[in-house]
């Protein structure tokens, strides 16, 4: 293609001086200059000066059209879009893509339907999660261009046209087309992901690494190029989701197995295989490294720099294993990969004759070759070096030379790894299989670009003749996209030539072309590579796109689209034949490997085909495999490659043409694989072979440029006159009048329906007249702002100049008037001067005659003092010089007396020493020193024998006591069963015999009571003060211990108050991840039951429905207390039971019975209620007598032994209560019976004689007292009945029993006390022998030390002795406190049972007053007040719930009270819980959660019902902390609110519940404001004109055709917003919601704007300029002042704006010096390194008055933020979600004061 064909040239416009232009380069391909001299016509060169100054003269040839290039305007230069250039050519197209390159780093750039991709080199942060994000549901022409603008835009044609597309990728080896088509695939996998569990978009993901490990080699070009071409279709069902996806490979090039250039290696599962042959599972391998192995150790390098081959071949196994591949398939592979390292190295010896060859039998290659295939060794090893030759009579077998044999080994290797790698691929395809039905699809063809090498072979020739049928693909494609174009706007449609390469496609494929001369000479017996290439010569020496090389008669020139290419015929018929000996392949077959086996059968290869068939059924299009069926293969019938290849292309072409294509071409930029580094030459030279000069071209030979109507007046309405604006307004022909009045040639441009046409330059020349307005406009603006500022300038200098005179003149004035005051004042001075200096001088005079006076009569007075002194201290001195002298002779003679007798008192001394030391060496001192221990030791043991004595007589008194008992008890059992014989007699007699007998000896039992109890108590308190004594000793220690504490708190208290701040941030970081963590949890879970639910309700069946998933989690996990779980409750149970027994025995008790009988009850309860609560008191009472003592040293144990006997005591009363109750029953019930059967009575009788009370547990004192009653009425009166009439004398008996027992359990008590008192004596007389056995083995020891050394010692013994002492003091608070805390548990537990029991009497008493109607006086009650509950019956709560929660709208509630329904249903629940009914509360509270969740599922895109539920949600959770008894959340409450506080239940689970609920609310809340908003934000952030007349529009490439808009139409504006935004707040508002909530929801969504903003202006490169800044901080400003109106400033949404904020800042700051780079780095501190530098390398000037940003501006911002340590990430996460609080908010509202209004229908609820 001739790259001039697009020129627009000078020839169509005047040029004029410094018109740039673009000239060839032999290095740099083009070169720009600048006309220094006007072109005039005749001209025969042009004067230009190049960039470098270097003035030059190009000649011209008009005629011939050899002219320069015009070069774009600089505001063109750096487009996304090619085709938006107004110059279309190929400088132009390369300039571009080099400053787009090199300058901002973007690798992606339109050219009309075709992605320009040029392989940095480098790994950049452009593929994450968020880009995927950013890119899903934008249109093309939206974003900067990418990979996934390309895949979106496929995935929307797909989804809106319902038609299956495909994505061709193509380029040179090392251009990056393997990646890119991974990339593609990623996206589709993201945006796709399969709608089941199966994964699908995984496994289509995991089939990379495999392809890429079987199927690339490192080559010169790439270290990671694709040697196969393949086309994976990828599957979606109706709801565009991914269900499946098949792969098609294509010229697997086999003889890199055998065979590597230098530099290049081998498939990469070779090298993978041997870095692994070293773990456990490859040692039968046999492999080592790959250096080792001739098919390896080709291309010399065996490693690549920053690849780890072991790790690349464990994600190989990793992905095997996702794609169901066994483990033991998986190790079959690598076996058969293993066995052709080991055939590439077999040793071939040839013979002396050069005919035959052999192979030892010793080859360990060969064996490991035929052991991992399973083969015999020795027929392998013949059939290498033999052949077998066939004919029609017979068969011959033939020895082969040595480069036979050698050939036949590399055609078995080939073969080996290409049925391997059809199976690998087949398998692959079966795990993507699906059994759904396959909507539609999209393909990605990744496929080997055009390649020419110094030496082409067959497989360069394969390849270009695939590019030749993908260009003619591709140039018929978008032929027929411009003519849609012209047809659709209703354009004259002018035939365009193009380029046609069909000629040299039937060249190649046509009748007697190359492939068929090919395959014929393969036919021939002997055919020959130079009897092939005579042919070509022959046959196509006429043809256009074939020639003869003139030195060569072995080569042909094919003259293809993109270049010539020489290929060398050498080497075409075998790779065509590809022979492999029929025997070798049958030895194959024989193999005991299945898989080995299957590799080589027969039929396999139709079953690639017929499964693929079977698995493209469901297509709408039914393609083919890539392999046709056909016959077993041999040597008559076997086909070709060539003929496969041309047959799966064409397949291929099919599939191509009945699909919507997407072109990406792939650029290598550089040879060396250098970052960033751009070679304009192989650069060109890969646009013209890959279509891109071509698609320019076809648009430029048309209109290329186009403009929708709104965009052109937009833009250049400054062309246009006030007159032309006022005429009309319809922008359409406002756009006609002025362009014919522009461009007089017609032919220049046309009028579309919605667009305006322009030809080539046309833009340009409309640039340039829109600069020179502006330049004439500004030039004005300049003149006449110049002469303001000069006038200004002078009148600011003339009033300058007034007032410095005004000043002047002032200031002499003034110093004049301060000299005559200065000389006025100076005469004043001197006449004040001379005077004091007169007075001074006559002062001084007369003082100094004064002094004179005075000194001279002070001397004379001194001198006679002198000597008056003198005298008298004389007399002194010899005064005091004579007793002196006297006490001296004493002293003499005392010290001399001294002196003797201390000698003589020493010498005493001495000998009074040496008797002592005798004395104390022998055995008598150390007795009298231990007299005062041995006394001890006998008190103790004295005190012990006397405890022991004790002991024996209180156990032989518990013995009497004991059988004492039991004969009285077998008395009165053998009494009780004479008084049933003999009921006639008078038992009164007997009565008082026993009671007198019980009296005596319980005055006994009371007397033995006293005397223990007095003993115990001295006992008691000799321990109480010997403890005393203890813990005043360690009150000492601890004194002193606090005192070393207190100074090592002072000394780190200043190191903990500088770490407490930060631990403090710390901590709340912490906590606010780990409530971002939970709520994301929450979240997974309400989405996991959200697809439980879905898939319930397809699932389904009408009859049988399922309970929700956490409705039956409620149930199982609720742990409410029930309300029978007292004592009490367990003897009534026992009781009903006996009465039913009663009833079933025949048993009529009249009503008066039953009414005794209840009323008898009634008082057993009182009298337990009462026995309770005295211990409960008691319990109090103790506990806080404890609490005072708690902190005090001194106190005693006996507290705590108090109550834990107390508790003991009340636990075993109970106990034993419950089992006589049972055990007289049983007795009373026996004994009536028999009573009934023997005599027949009247009834009145039996039934006085019952004793229906004496079967109730009674209180000790009630039994006590009724015993005494009974004895009272014994000597009252002998009437049985009268005696019996209220049961006394059961009462009697059961005081009886009850002392008994009580005395028992005393003396058992006191028993044990006594024993464990024994054994602490024992113990610690112990002790006290080895303490002492220890201090005499010290004392002897300290004995034999010094002085000094015996009181450190001593000392040291001391302290360790007090240590210990304090230890064991610190064990027993311990163990106090730990008491304590059990008894304060066991206290809250009974003050429950107490609260429980009062309520069960209480529903007792109400439940029984209708019985006793008869026996009690009817008393009125009084109507009482409303008390805050609600009553339902339990059949009408799923009518409650569907009135109150799922059909209720919020529309009916508007005027009550919000949050309405919270109120009821609290108060509902507060009446379940006032009667204790936990079952009411647990379906109500599970009912409501279910309801509300329904209600969210079937609206969960309605935000005022979301926003409803919300409020309720948590008014609810609220009240049930406002009002569940714990202190903390009733700070706030009325005495009232107290009132209406939970009794019986604990409702903390179900609070989790509904937090968690709430959770999912403000969630689905959030997802549906930003579902509402999302749409709105780019276009009313960037797009819209906020500002009229601020932004200006640029020229658009072909990318913006279709997403261009109408004026107005799908565009928001700023108002938009805010009136979404107002409508938020007032539903949020009207329902309730707590204040705190609505500002976390305002900041969440103000993220949303922030994130979403960003990130289309980071991924837009016409939204970057200096316009676009402004409008932005307009419009964040409006946002600011919309929060300051709501009082929502507080919210934290302006700081979640920081980011955007700080982008419109640097969008409009300078950008030129050190400084502003500086004041950048310092501003922008919320935006990362990355996004600063995209920024900046995106800014696009609107005009030709803005200035770009320079590279070394960008390096300079890079290196001040090196220090950075920002994230990796470029884009913001537009989905990330702020922890969501509740904070605790009471309602002021009282139960009582609600009225539920009649529209809710809930007149079955009763207010209690």
């Amino acid at each position: 293609m001739d790259p001039r064909g697009s020129n627009s040239s000078m020839l169509h416009c005047k040029t004029w001086q410094y018109t740039r232009v673009w000239i060839p380069d032999p290095d740099e391909v083009w070169r720009s200059a600048e006309l220094t001299k006007d072109y005039k016509d005749g001209d025969e060169s042009l004067q230009l000066r190049l960039e470098d100054d270097t003035i030059l003269d190009y000649p011209i040839d008009v005629q011939n059209n050899q002219v320069p290039f015009l070069r774009n305007p600089d505001i063109l230069v750096g487009e996304n879009d090619l085709t938006a250039l107004s110059h279309l050519h190929e400088p132009a197209v390369l300039h571009n893509l080099k400053v787009r390159f090199l300058e901002s780093n973007h690798i992606y750039t339109y050219c009309g339907i075709v992605l320009v991709a040029i392989n940095p080199y480098e790994q950049l942060p452009i593929y994450g999660q968020d880009v995927i994000y950013a890119y899903s549901g934008q249109n093309m022409g939206d974003m900067d261009p990418h990979i996934f603008a390309v895949a979106e835009e496929a995935y929307k044609q797909m989804a809106r046209d319902e038609k299956n597309q495909s994505i061709i990728v193509s380029g040179e080896s090392g251009a990056g087309k393997t990646v890119s088509a991974k990339y593609a695939m990623r996206y589709f996998a993201t945006v796709g992901g399969s709608a089941s569990d199966t994964n699908i978009e995984e496994k289509v993901l995991a089939s990379s690494p495999i392809m890429e490990a079987i199927g690339n080699a490192k080559t010169t070009r790439n270290d990671n190029s694709s040697r196969f071409g393949k086309y994976i279709e990828i599957g979606f069902d109706k709801k565009y989701h991914i269900i499946g996806a098949n792969m098609r490979t294509y010229l697997l090039e086999k003889s890199r197995v055998v065979f590597q250039a230098d530099d290049e290696r081998n498939y990469h599962i070779f090298y993978q295989l041997c870095a692994a042959a070293s773990l456990p599972e490859f040692k039968e391998l046999a492999l080592t490294c790959a250096e080792d192995f001739f098919y390896t150790a080709h291309g010399g390098n065996t490693t690549i720099e920053g690849v780890d081959d072991a790790e690349d071949f464990e994600k190989t196994r990793q992905a095997l294993t996702l794609l169901g591949v066994r483990e033991s398939h998986q190790i079959s592979i690598f076996k058969i990969i293993a066995s052709i390292l080991h055939l590439g190295s077999v040793e071939i010896q040839a013979e002396r004759d050069g005919d035959s060859c052999s192979i030892s039998p010793q080859d360990e290659h060969l064996s490991n070759f035929c052991r991992l295939l399973g083969i015999e060794h020795s027929q392998m090893e013949h059939w290498l070096c033999h052949r077998k030759l066939v004919t029609t009579s017979e068969t011959y077998v033939k020895t082969m030379s040595l480069q036979q044999v050698v050939n036949a080994r590399n055609a078995l290797a080939k073969h080996i790894y290409a049925q391997l790698f059809s199976w690998i691929v087949e398998h692959i395809n079966k795990a993507l299989q699906t059994s759904l039905k396959q909507h539609s699809f999209i393909g990605v063809l990744d496929i080997y670009g055009f390649e020419t090498f110094e030496i082409n072979s067959f497989e360069q020739f394969c390849i270009n003749y695939a590019n030749e049928k993908l260009q003619q693909q591709f140039n018929s494609h978008v032929f027929k996209l411009e003519q849609e174009e012209y047809m659709k706007e209703q354009i004259p449609w002018t035939l365009i030539d193009f380029y046609d390469n069909q000629p040299c496609i039937d060249l190649i494929e046509a009748k007697l072309g190359i492939l068929d001369l090919l395959d014929e000479e393969c036919k021939v017996p002997k055919g020959t590579d130079q009897n092939w290439a005579q042919k070509l010569y022959e046959r196509h020496s006429n043809s256009q796109h074939f020639q003869k090389p003139r030195m060569s008669n072995t080569a042909f020139i094919v003259i293809h689209f993109a270049d010539k290419v020489e290929y060398l015929s050498d080497g075409f018929l075998e790779k065509n034949r590809d022979t492999v000996y029929e025997e070798q392949i049958n030895i194959l077959k024989a193999s005991k490997f299945p898989l080995v086996a299957d590799l080589f059968r027969d039929d396999k290869d139709s079953v690639p085909a017929t499964n693929t068939a079977k698995s493209r059924s469901s297509s709408k299009i039914n393609v083919r495999s890539s392999r046709p069926l056909m016959k077993a293969p041999n040597k008559e019938h076997k086909k070709s490659v060539g003929y496969q290849f041309r047959t799966s292309l064409n397949l291929l072409m099919e599939t191509l043409n009945a699909t919507t294509p997407h072109y990406v071409r792939c650029i290598k930029p550089n040879d060396e694989k250098l970052p960033f580094h751009f070679d304009p030459k192989r650069a060109v030279q890969q646009l013209r072979a890959c279509g891109v000069l071509e698609t320019i071209r076809i648009s430029a030979a048309g209109y290329p440029s186009r403009w929708t109507y709104h965009d052109f007046f937009n833009r250049y309405r400054v062309l246009m006159k006030k007159r032309e604006l006022a005429n009309t307004t319809d922008k359409k022909n406002i756009c006609k009048s002025v362009l014919e009045s522009l461009i007089k040639d017609p032919d220049k441009f046309q009028f579309g329906r919605t667009k305006i046409f322009f030809r080539a330059g046309q833009v340009a020349y409309l640039e340039k007249l829109r600069a020179d307005k502006f330049r004439e406009a500004t030039i004005m603006i300049q003149k006449t702002v110049r002469g303001w500022l000069q006038r200004v300038k002078y009148r600011r200098l003339r009033a300058a100049t007034l007032t410095l005179q005004r000043f002047c003149r002032g200031y002499l004035a003034r110093r004049l008037t301060e000299h005559l005051r200065r000389t006025r004042a100076a005469i004043v001075f001197q006449k004040q001067y001379r005077m004091l200096k007169a007075r001074r001088a006559y002062c001084r005079v007369r003082r100094a005659a004064v002094i004179i006076q005075s000194y001279t009569r002070a001397m004379c007075v001194r001198r006679s003092y002198r000597q008056v002194l003198t005298e008298h201290k004389a007399t002194i001195i010899q005064k005091y010089a004579r007793g002196w002298m006297a006490r001296r002779h004493f002293q003499r003679q005392r010290d001399a007396a001294i002196v003797i007798q201390c000698a003589f008192r020493r010498l005493k001394a001495r000998q009074a020493l040496k008797a002592l030391k005798i004395e104390a060496r022998s055995a008598e001192h150390l007795k009298r020193l231990n007299v005062g221990m041995e006394n001890k030791v006998v008190q103790l043991q004295r005190k012990i024998d006397d405890q022991n004595k004790e002991f024996k007589t209180l156990s032989e008194q518990l013995s009497a006591v004991t059988s004492t008992h039991a004969m009285e008890v077998e008395k009165l059992k053998k009494e009780l069963a004479r008084y049933q014989q003999n009921q006639e007699a008078d038992p009164s007699l007997q009565l008082q015999e026993e009671v007198q007998s019980l009296r005596t000896e319980l005055q006994k039992a009371h007397s033995e009571r006293r005397v223990l109890e007095d003993t115990h108590n001295r006992e008691n308190g000799e321990l109480r003060k010997r403890v005393a004594d203890l813990e005043h000793e360690n009150a000492l220690l601890k004194d002193e211990k606090e005192h070393l504490n207190n100074q090592i708190l002072r000394q780190s208290k200043a190191e903990s108050s500088q770490s407490s701040v930060e631990e403090n941030l710390l901590i709340k970081k912490e906590l606010e991840e780990e409530r971002s963590r939970y709520q994301n949890l929450v979240k997974e879970y309400s989405q996991l039951e959200q697809r439980y639910e879905n898939l319930r309700d397809e699932q389904q069946t009408p009859g049988h429905r399922k309970n929700p998933s956490n409705q039956s989690s409620l149930e199982s996990d609720s742990n409410y207390p029930s309300i029978s779980t007292s004592e009490i409750g367990d003897t009534e149970d026992a009781l009903q039971q006996v009465e039913v027994e009663q009833q079933n025995n025949g048993l009529d008790v009249d009503q008066d019975a039953d009414i005794a009988y209840n009323s008898l009850k009634r008082q057993e309860l009182e009298s337990e209620n009462k026995k309770l609560k005295n211990d409960l008191n008691e319990l109090r009472k103790a506990v806080a007598d404890q609490a005072m003592q708690d902190n005090s040293t001194h106190s005693s144990p006996d507290s705590y032994s108090l109550l834990l006997n107390q508790l003991k005591l009340a636990n075993e009363e109970l106990e034993v209560r419950k089992e006589e109750v049972l055990i007289l029953r049983t007795q009373i019930m026996n004994a009536d019976q028999r009573r009934l059967s023997g005599k027949n009575m009247e009834p009145n009788i039996n039934a006085r004689t019952s004793w229906p009370n004496s079967e109730k547990h009674v209180d000790q004192e009630d039994a006590i007292e009724a015993y005494h009653g009974v004895c009272q009425t014994n000597s009252q009166t002998e009437d049985w009945g009268y005696l019996n009439e209220d049961g006394e004398l059961g009462l009697a008996y059961q005081g009886l029993k009850q002392v008994a027992r009580l005395l028992e359990a005393q003396l058992q008590a006191q028993n044990l006390k006594h024993e464990e008192e024994v054994e602490h004596l024992k113990a610690q007389v112990e002790a006290m022998k080895e303490e002492m056995d220890k201090q005499q083995q010290t004392f002897c020891q300290t004995l034999l030390l010094s002085p000094e050394a015996q009181v450190e010692f001593g000392v040291q013994q001391e302290i360790s002795r007090l240590t210990n002492e304090n230890l064991d003091f610190k064990e027993l608070v311990e163990k106090l406190e730990k008491n304590e805390k059990k008894l304060k548990k066991q206290l809250k537990i009974y003050m429950k049972k107490v609260q429980d029991l009062e309520a069960a009497q209480a529903l007792a008493q109400s439940d029984r007053r209708h019985h006793e109607l008869t026996r009690q006086v009817t008393v009125q009650r009084k109507e009482k007040d409303f008390q805050g509950m609600l009553e339902y019956h339990k059949e009408d709560e799923a009518l409650l719930i569907r009135n109150l929660v799922t059909d209720l709208k919020p529309q009916m509630l508007s005027g009550t009270v919000p949050c309405l329904p919270a109120y009821i249903l609290y108060m509902c629940i507060r009446h379940a819980d006032y009667t204790n009914d936990d079952l009411k509360v647990h379906s109500l509270l599970s009912s409501t959660i279910n309801g509300i969740k329904k209600v969210l599922k079937k609206h969960n895109e309605d935000f005022e019902m979301t926003s409803f539920w919300l409020s309720n949600t948590c008014r609810l959770l609220h009240c049930l902390k406002q009002y569940s008894g714990d202190e903390g959340f009733m700070t706030q409450n009325t005495a009232k609110q107290n009132e209406h506080c939970l009794k019986n239940f604990d409702l903390t689970e179900y609070r989790q519940v509904l937090s968690d609920l709430s959770i999912q609310i403000y969630q689905q809340l959030i997802k549906i404001a930003e579902g509402l908003l999302q749409p709105m934000i780019v276009s009313a952030m960037l797009e819209n004109e906020s500002i009229q007349g601020l932004s200006g529009v640029r020229p658009t490439g072909y990318r913006k055709r279709s997403s261009s808009m109408v004026d107005g139409e799908n565009s928001y504006c700023l108002e938009a917003i805010i009136r979404q935004m107002n409508f938020f707040h007032t539903v949020l508002c009207d329902q309730g919601l707590d204040p705190e909530i609505i500002l976390q929801v305002f900041k969440q969504l103000f993220y949303m704007i922030n994130a979403v903003t960003l990130n289309n202006l980071l991924l837009r490169k016409d939204a970057c300029s200096w316009s676009t800044g402004m409008q932005l901080r307009y419009n964040i400003s409006q946002l600011e002042e919309w929060l300051r109106g709501k009082n929502l400033q507080q919210s934290g949404a302006v700081q979640t704006m920081e980011p955007l904020i700080q982008a419109a800042q640097l969008l409009q700051l300078k950008k030129k010096t050190q400084e502003d780079a500086e004041a950048i780095c310092s501003l922008c501190t919320s935006l990362s390194t990355q996004q600063i530098v995209k920024i900046l390398n995106l800014y696009t000037p609107l005009n030709e008055f803005e200035e770009r940003v320079t590279v070394s501006f960008i390096r300079t911002i890079q290196a001040q933020l090196q220090e950075r340590s920002d994230p990796q990430q470029l884009l913001l996460d537009s989905k990330h979600m702020f922890p969501v609080l509740f904070p605790f908010n009471p309602s002021a509202l009282t139960m009582d004061s609600i009225h539920i209004p009649a529209c809710l229908n809930l007149e079955f609820l009763n207010e209690v």
